[in-house]
C-alpha cells in the first residue's frame, strides 16, 4: 500500500451511492418528482458544461428532461450528495436544447478541469451510460434486454438473464531494477511518450501474476516481488487500473512488436525530470515524455522517482 492515501483523478466519489434504494421503484420514482434532484445530461459520453474559464458540470433539475425520461432515456441513478439524488441521463437525440451557457466536453480534456469530487462522479456516469450504449442485447439469447435497478442492471424479459455492469481489471505497473525503472512507447501513439506497461488481468489469473506475465510479454523481462501502490477508475469505457512496482530479476530488453514500439531503462532522475515536465504541461515532442497528471502512470512515476514508494 502506498505510504500516503493520494486520490487520482477520477477517484475520491462524494456521493454516497445508496445501493439499497435500487430497487425500490417506489423510491426511485419519488426522485425524479423531487424539485431537488439534479440531473447530469450526457451526450454521445460528452456531459454538459457550465463556465469556460472554471468548467463545472452541468446539473439540472428532472423536470426539462421528464419527457425525454418517459419515453425510454437511459437515466442512472448516481448517488446523494448534499441533501439530494444525483442522476445521470442519456441526452442523445433529445429534444432539450442545451441553454446558450452550457458546452459539452471531452470527458478526457474536462476531468482534470473541473472538481476531484466531480470527475469522480463523471466517470462513474460515462462508464454505466456507455455500458448501456453496448449491452442492449442479451448475450445469453440475443433478446433486447431492458434497464432495471435504477440503471445498475439490464434484464432480459425472454430467458430471464440479469446483466450486471462489468469493470475490468488492469494491471500497471513499473518494473524496477536497482536505481532505473522500465517503460515502454505504445505503438498505436504517436511521439515519444512512454509510460508504465499495462495489459489486462486474465481469467484464472492472479493480479501479481498478470504483472509478471505483461512484463514478461511485452519486453521481456522476468519480474519477481510485487507490491501493489494505487488504483484508479479509468471510465474508456470502464476498467480499473491497478497499479503495481515489481522486482525485475532480468535486464535484457525484448519487446513484443505488435503492442510495444520501444521499451528502455530510465534512471531514477531522468524520470524525476519526466515527470516534472508532465506535470508542468511542458512536453517537448523531441524530449522523451510520461502521461499527464490525469493519468495513474504519471503517479506511479513520481512517487517512486521522488523515493516514496519501492519494491
Amino acid at each position: 500500500m502506498s505510504s500516503t492515501e493520494d486520490v487520482y483523478c477520477f477517484g475520491g466519489n462524494p456521493l454516497d451511492r445508496a445501493s439499497e434504494r435500487r430497487n425500490d421503484r417506489a423510491r426511485v420514482a419519488g426522485l425524479l418528482a423531487d424539485p431537488e434532484t439534479r440531473v447530469l445530461p450526457v451526450r454521445d459520453l460528452k456531459p454538459f458544461t457550465r463556465g469556460k474559464a472554471a468548467p463545472a458540470l452541468d446539473w439540472q433539475p428532472v423536470a426539462p428532461w421528464r419527457d425525454h425520461i418517459d419515453t425510454g432515456a437511459t437515466v442512472i441513478f448516481l448517488g446523494l450528495g448534499e441533501g439530494h439524488a444525483h442522476l445521470a441521463v442519456d441526452a442523445t437525440g433529445a429534444s432539450v436544447a442545451p441553454d446558450i451557457d452550457t458546452e459539452l466536453i471531452d470527458v478526457r480534456a474536462l476531468a482534470p478541469a473541473i472538481a476531484a469530487g466531480e470527475a469522480a462522479i463523471l466517470a462513474e456516469a460515462r462508464s454505466l451510460l456507455d455500458w448501456h450504449a453496448r449491452h442492449r442485447f442479451c448475450a445469453q439469447c440475443g433478446s433486447p434486454t431492458t434497464l432495471a435497478s435504477a440503471g445498475w442492471l439490464r434484464r432480459c424479459p425472454d430467458c430471464r438473464a440479469s446483466h450486471h455492469p462489468r469493470t475490468d481489471p488492469v494491471v500497471i505497473m513499473l518494473a524496477i531494477r536497482g536505481e532505473r525503472a522500465l517503460l515502454g512507447r505504445n505503438r498505436r501513439r504517436a511521439g515519444a511518450r512512454f509510460s508504465c506497461l499495462a495489459g489486462y488481468v486474465e481469467p484464472g489469473e492472479t493480479l501479481e501474476e498478470a504483472v509478471r506475465r505483461e512484463v514478461r510479454e511485452e519486453a521481456g523481462i522476468r519480474c519477481g516481488r510485487t507490491r501493489y501502490v494505487a488504483a484508479q477508475p479509468w471510465p474508456f469505457p470502464s476498467t480499473l487500473m491497478i497499479g503495481f512496482l515489481a522486482e525485475a530479476l532480468t535486464e535484457e530488453i525484448t519487446v513484443d512488436s505488435e503492442e510495444i514500439a520501444e521499451a528502455r531503462w530510465f534512471s531514477r532522475d531522468e524520470i524525476r525530470e519526466m515527470v516534472a515536465r508532465a506535470a508542468a504541461g511542458a512536453d517537448d515532442p523531441a524530449q522523451v515524455s510520461l502521461p499527464a497528471p490525469i493519468a495513474i502512470a504519471h503517479h506511479i512515476c513520481r512517487r517512486w522517482s521522488s523515493g516514496l514508494d519501492d519494491v
